[in-house]
């Protein structure tokens, strides 16, 4: 369970780290942002995730050029989030552009949380783009967790999308499984690639395999 008051300090830091103090109470857009978290379609995207997240981002937060940034971003990435929609990245990405430029962020910090969102589409950062990096790094992190937590995330997202049947389900997760691994590298910071890069891979094969036919359980 996600510590919301935590939460709320860390928003106000990140908000006041990319624009200063002077501006609207960033109290208000951070409860904004926390219900749209908690909504009941949720069950892997929650402010647990968000939580997370942003942990991942101050681990790495020495690979980025503007931490404070990738911080928003990271609050913003699934701020809209409808299982059942294909174009929530980009609906998120326009929210944050018209909160951000409410709340007194600067036009071209608010262009990059945007920029930003949007690349976690395909978590694809270019070589050059360590803000990207990092951001897509951290929201990938959940791949590398114990057993135990990776199985719960897999459960998690299986309940979200418990709309989709079974054999559909198998087939749409196992595709989504194999492309990440046909990747060359699933993490573009030095951390990523060292610390979380085996045990991601190894994640992923085996909830493949539970999920290919014949697989030790149901998705």
């Amino acid at each position: 369970m996600a510590d919301l008051d935590a939460l709320r300090y860390r928003f106000s830091r990140a908000l006041e780290g990319a624009r200063g103090t002077d501006g609207p109470d960033p109290g208000p857009y951070a409860e904004r942002l926390l219900a749209r978290w908690s909504e009941p379609q949720r069950h892997y995207h929650t402010a647990t995730h968000l939580a997370a997240v942003l942990r991942h981002v101050d681990t790495l937060s020495a690979h980025a050029d503007d931490p404070d940034v990738v911080r928003l971003a990271a609050w913003f990435h699934d701020a809209v989030y409808l299982p059942e929609r294909s174009e929530n990245e980009e609906r998120s990405a326009r929210l944050a552009e018209r909160a951000l430029a409410e709340a007194g962020v600067p036009r071209a910090k608010t262009a990059e949380v945007a920029r930003l969102v949007r690349l976690t589409v395909g978590h694809d950062p270019a070589g050059d783009d360590r803000d990207g990096q990092v951001l897509c790094d951290a929201d990938l992190a959940i791949l590398a967790s114990p057993p135990s937590a990776y199985a719960a995330y897999a459960a998690a997202v299986r309940e979200e999308y418990h709309f989709v049947p079974n054999d559909a389900f198998r087939e749409g997760r196992s595709a989504v499984l194999r492309h990440l691994l046909d990747r060359p590298a699933l993490y573009a910071t030095p951390h990523g690639r060292r610390e979380w890069e085996a045990t991601a891979r190894y994640n992923l094969a085996g909830e493949l395999e539970m999920l290919s036919p014949g697989g030790d359980r149901a998705p």
